[in-house]
């Protein structure tokens, strides 16, 4: 079992002759902050009660300072110091054992000493020495009176005055560890301060309403202005394009309790602006409140080589369309005039506008979106029907898309078809795909959609090896994307395939 260390010098054990070096023991009465406390409640209590347990007019808890005796709690005496060379507790505490004079005048030590011989008339003394856990005598618990006591103490009053005593001494250490501890904690914060204004993204906390009481030094060196302390003191920081809609999403998290994430461009010293991403966590206290702690990261190179690849994906996907369209209007020219291939003509364009349909949903940022998983994939294998042939099937439930998922869920499948038009069963000329969607089919909050391919007498597709770019894109679109898993089989008669999203995954 794990236990604490003792904070108390073992009873009946002599001081460390070490720490009986007066420059030590004065370090170690410095280290324990006694003179904060003087009349401290809990040492008057100790006092009080060793009093009236010994019978005695006078009791005081003390330390042994360099030039005098101070007295942190005493009863029955007005005083507050006396001279270290008149100090009774100053020979107290170098012993193992409390020290008892039954009658000073008729101790050497003490016979002539002014306390004994003046006020307060000092005739019976019993201390217990107060020891520090390092072994530095610092002072004691006594009882005084003013009449001889021959017989000393009694067994009981003797061990309450040492129980006592080991109270006084818990109480002075816990002090010093207390502060030990706050400046421990303190150095600690320092420490974490100043790690944290030496990273490159801007961290802060607010409490519950938004106030903002702390904001690292990051933002004063970017922005040459003072931190903010209300949401209104970001405004002339963020870009004017920006600051309704971030600061709308951060009032709304601030009121929902949900996690904050934005991006928006910030204003630097020199004018010029980043992008930005903040992000922000609720966090309650052991207060029962909640606080806010947040950090708001350059993401500037990300975010514009984010829209150089848009931009080129852009180009290419209109490339795309446009071949798409030049196809098509060759094919009219080619069959003007031949009314022998007109419905040819026309069924072939049919399908390559249908192919044009499916490619919107590939294009980022502005293409196609269906609100459900299965009227996405019916858009997207359209294009491989034929009006006196059904080479398909969807079924399942309407489960709805977010507008993030709907581009990666649609380079998957149509990859997968793209696939089966090229080596599976829509390559066949009887060949069949069904696609199922399944709600809660692995737990809750799970969407399984199974692939199956029936060749119906045509080629069946073996495994490639190695593993081809299109496999490779597959699987990056639903396990690095959408947190999905993929699994394809082979049959006798085609190709199976399952894929298993998270819901939540497809619905953001």
């Amino acid at each position: 079992m794990f236990r604490k260390p003792s904070i108390l010098w073992p009873e009946g054990t002599p001081p460390s002759d070490a720490y009986c070096d007066e420059d030590k023991r004065l370090a170690v009465l410095a280290a324990h902050g006694t003179q904060g406390m003087v009349d401290d409640p809990e040492l008057q209590e100790l006092v009080d009660l060793v009093a009236k347990l010994c019978d005695v007019p006078m009791a005081m808890v003390t330390v042994v300072e360099e030039g005098r005796q101070l007295f942190l709690t005493r009863t029955g005496i007005d005083a507050r110091e006396t001279p270290r060379p008149t100090s009774f507790c100053a020979h107290a505490m170098l012993g193992a054992e409390p020290l008892v004079v039954p009658d000073a005048r008729e101790d050497a030590r003490f016979t002539d000493n002014p306390l004994v011989t003046d006020e307060p008339h000092i005739r019976f003394y019993a201390g217990h020495p107060l020891i520090s856990v390092e072994g530095a005598p610092l002072g004691a618990l006594c009882v005084i009176d003013t009449k001889p006591r021959p017989e000393g103490l009694s067994d009981i009053q003797r061990e309450s005055l040492s129980v006592l005593a080991k109270s006084a001494m818990r109480r002075i250490s816990q002090r010093r560890l207390g502060e030990t501890a706050q400046e421990a904690v303190h150095m600690r914060e320092s420490y974490l301060q100043r790690m944290i204004d030496s990273v490159p993204g801007i961290a802060w906390s607010a409490d519950g309403a938004g106030n903002f009481d702390y904001v690292s030094a990051q933002w004063s060196e970017l922005t040459a202005t003072a931190q903010p302390r209300r949401l209104a003191d970001w405004q002339n920081a963020v870009h004017p394009e920006d600051w309704a809609q971030a600061s709308g999403a951060f009032q709304a998290s601030l009121e929902s309790g949900k996690p904050f994430e934005y991006e928006w461009r910030l204003k630097l010293s020199d004018g010029n602006y980043r992008w930005m991403l903040a992000r922000a966590v609720q966090t309650p206290t052991t207060e029962g409140q909640n606080r806010w702690f947040g950090t708001v990261i350059d993401v500037d190179r990300q975010h514009r080589l984010s829209e150089a690849r848009d931009l080129l994906a852009n180009e290419l996907s209109h490339r795309i369309k446009n071949i798409f369209a030049v196809v098509s209007g060759l094919i009219a020219i080619r069959a003007r005039g031949k009314p022998e291939i007109a419905e040819f003509a026309a069924e072939l364009n049919d399908t390559i506008r249908s192919l044009s349909a499916a490619h919107n949903y590939v294009r980022p940022g502005h293409g196609q979106r269906a609100s459900t998983l299965s009227g996405l994939l019916a858009d997207l294998l359209a294009p491989y029907g034929t009006p006196d042939q059904e080479r398909f099937s969807v079924t399942g439930p309407g489960i709805r898309i977010g507008a993030r998922a709907a581009t990666p869920l649609a380079l998957i499948f149509h990859e997968l078809a793209t696939n089966s038009a090229k080596y599976g069963a829509l390559s066949a000329p009887d060949g069949f795909v069904t696609v199922t969607v399944e709600a809660d089919c692995e737990g809750d909050d799970t969407v399984c959609v199974t692939w199956d391919e029936n060749t119906r007498g045509g080629a069946v597709p073996t495994p490639g090896s190695p593993e081809g770019f299109g496999s490779r894109l597959l699987r990056m679109a639903v396990e690095g994307q959408l947190s999905g898993t993929f699994e394809r089989t082979y049959s006798d008669d085609g190709l199976d395939i399952r894929i298993v999203f998270p819901r939540a995954s497809i619905q953001t």
